[in-house]
């Protein structure tokens, strides 16, 4: 294998990459969102600098059901975001995924430092009611119920996508063969070719066990707020830095160590 080869292959390993070249496109993308207020402490430890907390000490619990996502197949997804600023811009941190397929596993932590771990997550309806759960080491870890399509929240259309165009954050963490960091990086990203198919809102409960592994119940439920389902074609694109810890290491106008003799 070539050099040239090698760097034309779009992930590892080299004889099956994971995944292939992006963007990324998603049909029939779908949410389900409990809105809900914790305890502000929790929120700030888990949120790292220079991102700062919007202030409403609310937390978003998502499910994603993905069923045509280019290079990655069907798959469920759970997780945790949290509202955020950074620099003034209102953005959403990305706190812990947890999803049942390798492919965006790995295309997710290799190039947006997305916090993916394995994780039975499943979304569906029973009867009226939306319900999502998450399954860790064969026990439950969470669950989130809704009223299925209570209040339609498309009231402008030319406004449907607006949600989607906020930009996420997540803290890219990959360590060097030495151990050390090799690559420690607020990155952050902005959906493209939003389309928007329905979005509805309506009251929800979450309920969340504390897990060693799966330590959603570490932003503790205070109050609810309420549920979002909206379902979305969308592209996700390649991102950029926001922050690079190890730059930001040295002071500005530290001069450079000179080699050794």
């Amino acid at each position: 294998m070539t050099r040239d080869e090698i760097l034309a292959l779009p992930s590892m390993p080299a004889g099956n990459p994971s995944y292939p070249r992006g963007p990324y496109r998603f049909i029939d993308r779908e949410y389900f969102v409990v809105v809900y207020e914790s305890d502000p402490a929790a929120i700030r430890h888990m949120v790292p600098e220079p991102l700062e907390p919007d202030g409403s000490n609310q937390v978003f619990y998502e499910w994603i059901n993905m069923p045509d996502s280019t290079g990655f197949g069907s798959y469920h997804e759970s997780g945790v975001v949290i509202p955020c600023t950074y620099q003034g811009e209102a953005v959403n941190y990305t706190c812990m995924m947890f999803l049942n397929d390798e492919p965006p596993i790995s295309a997710g932590r290799e190039i947006w430092g997305f916090p993916k771990r394995w994780g039975e997550p499943q979304l569906s309806v029973h009867m009226d009611t939306l319900t999502g759960t998450l399954h860790y080491a064969g026990e439950r870890v969470a669950m989130g119920t809704m009223a299925y399509k209570h209040q339609n929240l498309i009231t402008d259309s030319s406004k449907r996508n607006e949600a989607l165009k906020k930009t996420q954050v997540n803290l890219k963490l990959i360590p060097d063969v030495t151990g050390g960091p090799a690559i420690a990086q607020l990155v952050a990203y902005n959906l493209t070719g939003i389309d928007v198919k329905f979005s509805f809102g309506g009251p929800a409960r979450l309920h969340l066990v504390p897990h060693v592994n799966a330590p959603v119940a570490d932003l503790p439920v205070v109050k609810m707020v309420g549920g979002r389902h909206f379902k979305a074609d969308l592209t996700l694109p390649y991102g950029r830095v926001l922050h690079d810890y190890l730059a930001s290491a040295v002071p500005p106008g530290t001069p450079k160590r000179k080699p050794a003799a």
